[in-house]
């Protein structure tokens, strides 16, 4: 019973202990730093030993200005525990005092502290660090590896650095850090491209470039081939990361699997030439037959992207020649289910399509395969309008992978499916749930669609404009584009001035896009430039403008004040990162 009585005991006194905490956390956080001050001061009597409430008492004493009270507490603190990290605490009290003379003695002490005992750096610079002392931090650091080269600060100087506005440096050592620890490489990239995405120093981009290419010459290890191949990647010259990867495979041959992966990453960014010319290089290259039918498979797919209804004769006749190369089996299944979806969505031959998949699932397949072959089915089905069908091989899909990317794939089709029959309220309801999806591109899709079905049902009770607009995206669907424009021109007839308009002129706009009547699309974002400026799809209309000015049109001095207008009046775009970039470029800036 004592000893039940005693658990009991201590139970309450941690419960009020935690609640004490969280009252003086929120006495702080609220500013009303007298009662903190006095909260805090009794949990460090129960705990002389930490840190974090000593510290915030002094930190209420500062902000209450009573500089002399926090100074008797750091010096007693100090006399007990003789931590270097007071210095620091000591010399900062004298800052808030402009008393700089004293202060610059406690940190030059901290930094002696540590000639002394290196160990003590941790504390010290981080003391400096938090303080925002970042040259005397970054001096604790200097100063502990020229005692012991083997502290691992050359991440932390570097990040100082850049901090600093020494970029040279900040490269320096982040590069000299990859080499020496290359698990580190990806945490150092990611620090890289923070940079080269932000402002900076205006010769960053050109600085890294610099010393990379100086680093492969003096060193010959593949490592630099590599770095630079993600330097080019960030910068999407594909040609020029594809040449260091063909370095990189000549003295390691062993394995096509990065430059597989550039190819993919250039076809993604619609760099088809690039593409191609890596995929030539991976078919010349290699007798294993996956990564032979997987780079087949993404040219095809280019062809496909890119053909006019005269070259679909031919692309069939190259894809069955392909399956009969092959054979069918597990291995060409993105080979099959390419053919399948052209003789459906492009010959509108549903029915052999789907002979094509049912084929193929009698295959001894994984369950990831099976899913993209089903998949492909309820594609189809959509298509022939069988949302029914469609729904049951889809809800297949999310049973049988539950809470994958390919599960919210499906999901996501599965809303688009009741978006095309206009049932809005549960496509509403799916697309809100996978605006969290893990995969970006299936949260940016949910997030459009939902605010598409919201804005127009709050416009318009009937959702009649709505219905008409699902009818002109279903039929985009089944590639009946002809008939899909003529319907949205209907809708600015129909429903000219209300919420749908400006969707509308985006989606048509698009639509001339692919069909390569620039000047068309343009005329249809200029309409959301000039009467939709404060509508949510401005960004769009700018950036794509721009972009059809850059990139088809090649009129840099139309495209830069439209990106300038994204940069300066839309800095929360999705597209803000790539059209600052694009801006820079044809300003002439070095950093490209």
């Amino acid at each position: 019973m004592k000893k039940l009585f005693l658990h009991i005991a201590l139970f309450f006194s941690l419960v009020c202990f935690s609640q004490n905490e969280q009252l003086a956390q929120y006495y702080y956080d609220k500013g009303d730093f007298e009662k903190a001050k006095i909260s805090f001061e009794e949990l460090l009597k129960a705990t002389p030993q930490n840190y974090q409430y000593f510290n915030r008492i002094v930190d209420c004493y500062q902000q209450l200005q009573d500089f002399s009270a926090s100074e008797k507490l750091i010096k007693e603190r100090l006399d007990k525990y003789k931590q270097g990290s007071l210095l620091v605490e000591l010399g900062y009290n004298y800052q808030l005092q402009k008393n700089e003379a004293s202060a610059k003695k406690q940190y030059d002490e901290a930094i002696e502290r540590i000639k002394k005992n290196p160990n003590e750096v941790y504390g010290i610079a981080n003391s400096f660090e938090r303080k925002v002392l970042l040259e005397y931090a970054l001096k604790s650091y200097q100063t502990a590896l020229t005692l012991d080269p083997k502290f691992p600060f050359n991440y932390q100087i570097a990040l100082l650095y850049g901090q600093l506005g020494n970029t040279e440096m900040m490269i320096s050592t982040f590069l000299d850090e990859a080499y020496a620890n290359p698990q580190n490489s990806i945490q150092i990239q990611n620090q890289l491209s923070r940079f080269m995405a932000e402002e900076g120093d205006e010769n960053f981009n050109e600085t890294l470039r610099k010393a990379l290419i100086t680093r492969a010459q003096k060193n010959q290890d593949v490592f630099w081939n590599e770095y630079l191949s993600w330097y080019y990647v960030q910068q999407k010259e594909f040609g020029k990361a594809f040449i260091q990867e063909k370095a990189v495979y000549k003295r390691n041959p062993e394995s096509l699997s990065s430059i597989i992966n550039l190819a993919q990453l250039a076809i993604e960014e619609d760099d088809t030439e690039a593409a191609k010319e890596i995929l030539g290089f991976v078919l010349e290259n290699t007798k294993d037959l996956e990564l032979l039918i997987q780079a087949n498979s993404y040219l095809m797919e280019m062809k496909i992207d890119k053909a006019q209804e005269k070259d679909f004769a031919t692309i069939n006749t190259e894809l069955t020649a392909l399956l009969t190369e092959y054979g069918i089996t597990p291995i060409s299944l993105s080979l099959q289910l390419i053919q399948a979806h052209f003789v459906a969505f492009n010959l509108s031959k549903p029915e052999e399509g789907k002979a094509i998949i049912k084929k193929a699932l009698e295959l001894q397949l994984n369950v990831y395969e099976e899913a993209q072959a089903k998949m492909e089915l309820a594609d189809i089905f959509l298509f022939e309008e069988k949302f029914n069908q469609a729904l049951i091989y889809y809800s297949q899909i999310e049973e049988d992978l539950k809470n994958d990317a390919v599960a919210h794939e499906a999901s996501l089709k599965a809303a688009k499916t009741s978006y095309f029959q206009g049932d809005f309220v549960w496509a509403s309801k799916q697309f809100k749930e996978l605006k969290s999806a893990s995969t970006q591109l299936i949260a940016n899709d949910a997030l459009e669609y939902f605010l598409l079905i919201s804005d127009n049902t709050v416009a318009d009770s009937t959702q009649t404009a709505l219905k008409q607009f699902a009818k002109g995206d279903y039929l985009l669907y089944q590639n009946r584009n002809q008939e899909a424009t003529a319907q949205f021109q209907a809708i600015l007839k129909s429903f000219k001035g209300q919420e749908i308009e400006a969707v509308t002129l985006l989606r048509l706009g698009k639509v001339y896009e692919k069909q390569g009547e620039y000047n068309l699309a343009l005329s249809q974002y200029q309409n959301i430039i000039d009467q939709h400026s404060d509508g949510i799809y401005i960004d769009e209309a700018l950036f794509f403008s721009a972009e059809i000015y850059n990139d088809k049109l090649k009129d840099a001095e139309k495209a830069k004040p439209l990106y300038e207008k994204i940069i300066f009046n839309h800095q929360d775009s999705i597209y803000f990162v790539d059209a600052r970039k694009e801006y820079r470029q044809l300003r002439g800036d070095k950093n490209l």
